[in-house]
């Protein structure tokens, strides 16, 4: 397994319907882990790369329906 991370911000904030799409995502084959930013403005994705790359998995999330930008974060924003 090769566990690689990828960072997302919102373009709006979660709507209650957005959680059964984040509930979806986590039934993906290689997907870890999706976590929620405590300040509720990004996500990370955490995901085996033997399974998935990163256009299979930003395609999940935009069928889950989660309004995500990819981003790449600073130290800061870890």
């Amino acid at each position: 397994m090769t566990k690689v991370q990828l960072h997302y911000k919102l373009s709006r904030p979660l709507r209650d319907a957005d959680l059964e799409g984040v509930a979806n995502v986590h039934g993906v084959y290689g997907i870890a882990r999706v976590q929620i930013a405590p300040s509720l403005d990004s996500l990370t994705v955490d995901y085996d790369a033997s399974r998935l790359n990163e256009r299979e998995v930003e395609t999940a999330l935009f069928h889950a329906g989660l309004p995500i930008e990819r981003f790449a974060p600073t130290p800061a924003d870890l």
